[in-house]
């Protein structure tokens, strides 16, 4: 008698078979909201220890020169798990309870990826790709979910929201809602709850390879954090939180040194975009980067970014290549054997580069960094040593110290009229534009951002792309 096997139980059969030198790696990426590069103690962080991200960087590698697509967190997330510029795949911004978007059926994320490896999925934290039914995790490859479906101020408890503004803001599992309020006191615990699932999770699937995808909602405001680190650090409450994350990293470090895993694991953390700086105490810090989320400037698209794999990449190591979010799935792809997705995507497999292999160089020719309504405001050189700053409109706190306790100071626009040119081997704070003195530079970058336009299009200059492919849609909505 024949046996017919669909091919993802082929795949399960073929890595389950492979021996203990051959195996699949696990992939953990640790994804948190709002983190700033200067909120890791070896980043520079002061007023609360983060023994475990250290720990990470010491044996593992620290890359100071990682960034996310977009520096807001729809966008970043679609850019993290698509392997594309959120713009290509109709992500703008950040969706709220009203959208009726959200990623398409078509498109493949890391999960769907892995899962065509035999890998088992699954994901705790925030999702934020849309949360009607055909949008949620349990619809693009994850196997087990939980967690909320968008970011955490979109609840009637934020300070600043007015009487009907916002719905209740339910607790997802699995595509199901299982809490249909969080209120203050359950914020609290979600840091807590989505490590504990995280935990059991690799216990759980110990005997096969797993990708896990720990998207904490923190330290997006409103901050909330458990008792057990409540006053814990000098920095308040924003200082307690990232204790708290720095505890959930050691959980899942444990969790995989007690099941044997630590060097058959790749672990990856970092964040979505840089901080909120309009929330002053409640905000974390870019460094000496210039501004923050919201913007095409270092600080809002630089984040802290920490890798460690033993045997495979270097540990102590500081790795100062210019790589993006969009980079990681084509990595993994290439790491598991994995095909790619069928539909054109941005990243490139930079494997060499994360191992440290010596030589390696960028694929990419350059990268574009879009924001808001597909507004092209950057372009950087492949190498990561020119950035061009395009003519938009950003917003700043201007020197203004920002908000405190949770409520907002008010940002100011600046309109930038001409091109600035950077150059960020030299000047990563971005603080002296360079542009007469490499007209060269200048005219190969224009070159590039005229390229970006021509495929994902550009409102600055109303050019309409022709590469773009359009979100998931509820029928009957726009």
């Amino acid at each position: 008698m024949r046996y017919l096997l669909r091919p993802l139980a082929l795949a399960f059969l073929a890595a389950a078979c492979l021996t203990a030198a051959e195996r699949l790696p696990n992939i953990v990426v640790v994804f948190t909201d709002d983190q700033g590069y200067g909120d890791v103690g070896v980043f520079g962080a002061k007023g609360y220890p983060t023994p475990n991200l250290d720990g990470l960087a010491r044996d593992g590698s620290k890359f100071t020169n990682f960034h996310v697509a977009q520096a807001v967190c729809s966008a970043s997330r679609a850019g993290l798990l698509t392997g594309c510029y959120p713009n290509r795949i109709g992500i703008h911004g950040a969706l709220g309870p009203t959208s009726t978007h959200g990623i398409a059926a078509t498109e493949r994320t890391i999960a769907e990826v892995l899962k065509s490896r035999g890998y088992a999925t699954g994901m705790a934290g925030k999702w934020h790709l849309g949360h009607r039914e055909p949008f949620l995790p349990n619809r693009h490859g994850f196997d087990e979910s939980f967690g909320l479906p968008y970011s955490n101020d979109m609840w009637p408890f934020h300070p600043e929201a007015k009487a009907g503004t916002y719905p209740k803001l339910p607790l997802y599992e699995n595509g199901r809602i299982i809490d249909p309020e969080i209120t203050p006191a359950k914020m609290n615990n979600l840091t807590t709850w989505y490590t504990e699932r995280a935990v059991s999770f690799i216990a759980r699937n110990k005997e096969r390879p797993f990708f896990f995808y720990l998207a904490h909602t923190m330290p997006h405001v409103p901050l909330a954090v458990s008792d057990k680190f409540r006053g814990k650090s000098q920095q308040g409450l924003y200082g307690d939180v990232i204790m708290e994350i720095d505890w959930s990293v050691g959980e899942v470090l444990k969790a995989l040194k007690q099941h044997g895993l630590e060097r058959d694991t790749l672990v990856i953390f970092t964040t979505d975009n840089g901080p909120w700086l309009s929330y002053g105490n409640h905000a974390g810090s870019a460094g000496e980067l210039r501004e923050g989320k919201g913007t095409a400037w270092e600080g809002g698209t630089r984040v802290p970014c920490l890798m460690r794999w033993p045997g495979r990449i270097p540990a102590g190591a500081t790795n100062r290549d210019f790589i993006m979010s969009i980079d990681l799935l084509p990595t993994f792809a290439g790491l598991t054997g994995a095909a790619l997705p069928s539909l054109p995507i941005d990243g490139r497999n930079v494997w060499p580069i994360i191992a440290g292999q010596p030589g390696a160089t960028n694929p990419h020719a350059g990268y574009g960094m879009w924001y808001a309504q597909n507004e092209l405001q950057a372009v950087v050189s492949g190498d990561g040593h020119w950035k061009l700053i395009l003519p938009h409109r950003y917003r700043t706190l201007g020197g203004r110290p920002g908000g405190r306790d949770g409520l907002p100071a008010k940002y100011e626009n600046r309109d930038l009229t001409t091109p600035l040119l950077f150059d960020l081997r030299a000047d990563p704070n971005e603080t002296t534009d360079v542009a007469a003195a490499h007209p060269a530079e200048v005219k190969q970058l224009l070159a590039f951002a005229d390229t970006c336009r021509d495929d994902l299009g550009d409102t600055l200059t109303k050019r309409k792309g022709k590469g773009t492919r359009e979100p998931g849609r509820i029928a009957g909505n726009p």
